[in-house]
């Protein structure tokens, strides 16, 4: 089998050893070895159909492509040079395998249309394992919200203690992101799902094939409708890695709360020996180190995306070799959202809650807005209750006093709607329980968090808007 160019018919000279370097993209794309295959073995059978090969050559081809996949599998594919990158690597084993009728193989396509293929089928499957992910992490975050529902936590806006709240609402908080999450996930699929092969270099097959057919041999649900959009498009690799990226970006939002809940100051949790790491000079040190990792990898993945658009941006249409610099930031990106998924959700079953900590940290300054509610239920403006509650917060601050301690003097100085009932606000339980509408802290408030985060897991696709 002759190791000449698959291009080089009308070259006098070699390529030269840097630019070879520079150019083979083997190194990474070999990743779509079994895509390449399965697209190349459906492609014969549509070129049977078109009458360019027989059902011999066909089967010729398809049990070559075969031997050359368990090569693959078995690791022991030998990659030599000239193997530009997987396509091209693949046919050549193939000529070596089965001869000259290799050579038929790639009649009507070209690699612009099978690259950008490849990569369509391989992103679908990544997606189902992701969607698998995803689900799994949101799941472990309801079981724990279930779990732990009666913990009161201080919850926090500014990073400054804001008002009681549940641990599970808090925690739901972050699994209604990773929900979102698996909706673009979901939706950004049925854009990936769409056949290119057929498309040539950019104005199309000039052979028969049966496009449709040959999109549903490898599932897809549609087929491109025009060539040369089919050959430049990379919108899915992008708005994937937006998907990532943003998801990443949530999974970073949950790494810092925890980090910081583990903190000393704080206390709130304590994470999995298995998950945190030890200092290297201090003893008593357990860092929150997988969580810290996964904060920093968001920005690997925000990098890919904003990396990907800058190359797309100045392209003319159709096919250009920049293209081929979506493959190793799409796979970095795979890999590094895929693993801060597993290893968040398995940190996360190792999270324990100390609950004597979260009830210390809950200063009664946190109900201050319980006190203006107060006056609201008493016909009181709201506007004129929050200036009287704030009051208030300033006469406890002053007397070195908790906002519960304040004598009935004191507060019918603030405003004469107040009566002995007053004590009755300094109650966390009940001020969280009192926040009942949908979405809010409430026991049964959270339990339908809770069970509408169930039905979106078991029917995720009729949450799916276009």
């Amino acid at each position: 089998m002759t190791t000449q160019k698959l291009w080089g018919g009308r070259f006098d000279k070699g390529t030269a050893p840097m630019m070879t370097v520079f150019s083979d993209s083997l190194h990474f794309d070999q990743r779509l070895w079994a895509t390449d295959i399965r697209g190349s073995q459906a492609y014969a059978e549509a070129l049977v159909s078109a009458s360019v090969l027989t059902s011999e050559e066909c089967q010729i081809l398809q049990e070559g492509l075969a031997k050359v996949a368990k090569e693959w599998e078995e690791n022991t594919f030998q990659i030599q040079a000239g193997d530009e990158d997987i396509h091209t690597a693949n046919e050549r084993r193939l000529g070596e395998l089965v001869g000259p009728v290799a050579g038929k193989l790639h009649t009507g396509r070209s690699r612009n249309d099978q690259v950008v293929t490849d990569l369509r089928l391989w992103l679908r499957d990544e997606i189902d394992d992701l969607r698998e992910h995803l689900t799994k992490a949101i799941r472990v975050m309801i079981a724990k919200a279930e779990t732990y529902i009666h913990i009161l936590m201080p919850g926090f806006t500014h990073m400054q203690v804001a008002q009681p709240t549940r641990f599970s609402h808090w925690l739901l908080s972050h699994a209604w992101a990773l929900q979102r999450d698996l909706t673009r996930l979901i939706q950004i699929r049925s854009r990936v799902n769409v056949l290119p092969l057929g498309s040539g270099a950019l104005v199309g097959n000039p052979f028969p094939i049966d496009r449709r057919r040959l999109a549903d041999q490898l599932g897809f649900d549609d087929i491109t409708h025009n060539s040369t959009d089919a050959v430049a498009d990379r919108d899915f690799v992008a708005e994937f890695l937006f998907c990532a990226s943003l998801s990443m970006v949530h999974l970073s939002q949950l790494a810092e709360d925890v980090i910081v809940y583990c903190s000393q100051p704080y206390g709130f949790m304590q994470l999995g020996d298995e998950y945190s790491t030890g200092s290297s000079l201090m003893p008593q040190k357990k860092n929150p180190d997988s969580f810290e990792l996964i904060r920093g990898k968001s920005g690997r993945t925000l990098g890919a995306l904003t990396g990907l658009m800058m190359t797309l941006k100045g392209l003319p249409r159709a096919y250009n070799r920049d293209l081929q610099e979506d493959k190793e930031s799409l796979f970095d990106a795979v890999d590094t959202w895929s693993s801060a998924l597993q290893i968040a959700t398995s940190a996360l079953l190792s999270l324990n809650c100390d609950s004597d900590a979260m009830a210390a940290a809950m200063h009664d300054h946190m109900l201050a807005t319980d006190v203006a509610e107060y006056l609201v239920r008493r016909g009181v403006p709201f506007r004129e209750a929050h200036h009287v509650a704030g009051q208030a917060v300033k006469q406890s601050d002053q007397a070195g006093c908790k906002l519960a301690d304040l004598s009935l003097d004191a507060w019918q100085t603030l405003h004469d709607q107040f009566d002995e009932s007053i004590a009755g606000v300094f109650d966390m339980q009940a001020s969280v329980e009192s926040r009942d509408v949908s979405g809010a802290t409430s026991r049964r408030a959270i339990k339908e968090q809770v069970q509408m985060l169930k039905l979106r897991l078991g029917n995720p696709t009729a949450f799916c808007v276009e």
